[in-house]
């Protein structure tokens, strides 16, 4: 399958990416090496074989949401914070 510059050009906007010519160049052969790999799967034989969806029998475990009552109060909380002011807990600043 080729891939071509107009192909790789939208590929670059749609990802916000800036490429030079020669980056282009050269994701567009490191693209048509992947394809071409992945391709290869199509050439197996796969009759009678089972799609694999998991490998391990797992299933969601569910349980209830409850609300435990909780022993401690805003006071003991704060208390245990290094730092706290107005009732909150000051933490530095984070950019």
């Amino acid at each position: 399958m080729e891939i071509t510059r107009e192909e790789i050009d939208h590929l670059a906007k749609l990802s916000d990416f800036s490429l030079s010519d020669e980056e282009k160049d050269s994701l567009g052969t490191d693209l048509k090496n992947i394809i071409g790999y992945i391709s290869q799967l199509d050439e197996l034989d796969t009759d009678g074989v089972e799609p694999t969806y998991q490998v391990f029998e797992m299933e969601n475990v569910w349980r209830e949401d409850e609300i435990k009552p909780q022993e401690a109060d805003r006071e003991a909380l704060l208390n245990l914070a290094p730092e706290s002011e107005d009732n909150q807990i000051k933490v530095p600043k984070v950019l």
